[in-house]
């Protein structure tokens, strides 16, 4: 039986290279062949992770499909492909009322083994609802981005995002600058964006942030110096802490909408200001996840260039340097983008 290289994940400090057969395929199944998969903020959620270590993560992948099952017609080998590891059942009640995201089926579903090894087994549901050519003019870097990116659409479509309005981003990261440059893309009249990170702001501002300010000051403070007087009408947490949480808070305008991207540990309890949220009318909606049309729009954008990612990748590296991207991206310091090219 043939054999491929998997990057094992024990905890953050412990990504191990191993050895595991090549998954063997059903005439229903696909094999693809990893050649791009980055390193998701969520991957480094060790609070998340360790309880179910080891384990082959990794689920922003681009590949090439190697073998097709015989049942399979949508797809031929040598396919360039994006497959996402979460599929809706397009069937319940949550997938009618154009909530897949809340589907039990989108939850419980994944490739094998995961996207940090040098093939993956794409399973039927997978392929009728997750699997995805790859234009020839996006690459397999660019690929890497299209299930995060589909995130953030899925995102200011919950939130019913209007064109012109003044977009606030609290925190800074891959999800952060994602969330700047698709706001940028869909026509705000002014971006904020904060962080506690020096270089992720200076980021922020490179990639269309009108103003960035550093979270430790008064955030709504300077978002009235520089908006006529006014709070933002769209405010976006992309930072998992408390103390953004009510920053957010703070930060909208009147009759405004929070945007809940990012979450807390669960658990963890934050104290808010309940009479000002009903006092101002405030509109918040939570998001997880993409489905099959948010997919299909952030594949569109990327090969429009509508929305240019390349600028957010800081390191690519081999299979066997997995660890080390794993390092990088639970440090948060001078990365953001990390892919991993398992056939290298």
């Amino acid at each position: 039986m043939e054999k491929m290289k998997v990057a094992m994940y024990y905890t953050n400090n412990d990504v191990r290279i191993e050895e595991q057969p090549i998954p063997e395929i059903s005439d229903d199944e696909l094999l693809v062949k990893v050649i791009a998969s980055g390193i998701c903020g969520s991957d480094v959620m060790e609070w998340y992770r360790v309880k179910k270590a080891p384990l082959v993560l990794g689920h922003e992948i681009s590949g090439i499909v190697e073998k097709v099952g015989k049942n399979v017609k949508k797809f031929k080998k040598g396919d360039r492909v994006f497959v996402t590891h979460h599929v809706p059942c397009n069937k319940c009640s949550f997938c009618k009322n154009d909530q897949q995201t809340l589907c039990h089926t989108l939850h419980n579903t994944k490739f094998y083994p995961g996207g940090f090894a040098q093939y993956l087994r794409v399973p039927e549901i997978n392929i009728s609802y997750g699997t995805f050519i790859l234009p020839d003019n996006v690459s397999f870097d660019e690929g890497t981005f299209i299930e995060p990116l589909a995130c953030v659409v899925r995102g200011f479509k919950v939130a019913k995002y209007k064109k012109g309005q003044t977009v606030l981003v609290l925190g800074s990261g891959m999800a952060g600058l994602l969330n700047i440059k698709l706001a940028k893309t869909y026509g705000a009249k002014k971006i904020f964006a904060t962080d506690i990170d020096s270089y992720r702001l200076k980021l922020a501002k490179k990639m269309g942030a009108d103003i960035v300010i550093n979270a430790k000051e008064n955030i709504s403070e300077q978002v009235k110096k520089n908006n006529n007087g006014c709070l933002a009408d769209f405010v976006i947490l992309c930072a998992g802490v408390s103390s953004a949480v009510r920053q957010a808070i703070e930060c909208v305008e009147f009759g405004g909408t929070i945007l809940w991207f990012a979450m807390t540990p669960p658990g963890v309890e934050v104290s808010i200001p309940f009479f000002d949220l009903w006092n101002k009318q405030v509109k918040t909606y939570s998001t997880y996840a993409g489905a099959g049309e948010d997919i299909v729009e952030a594949i569109d954008l990327l090969k429009k260039k509508k929305i240019d990612v390349n600028d957010m990748i800081t390191h690519k590296l081999p299979l066997k340097d997995t660890g080390k991207g794993f390092k990088l991206v639970a440090e948060a310091k001078d990365s953001m983008k990390v892919i991993i090219e398992p056939q290298k």
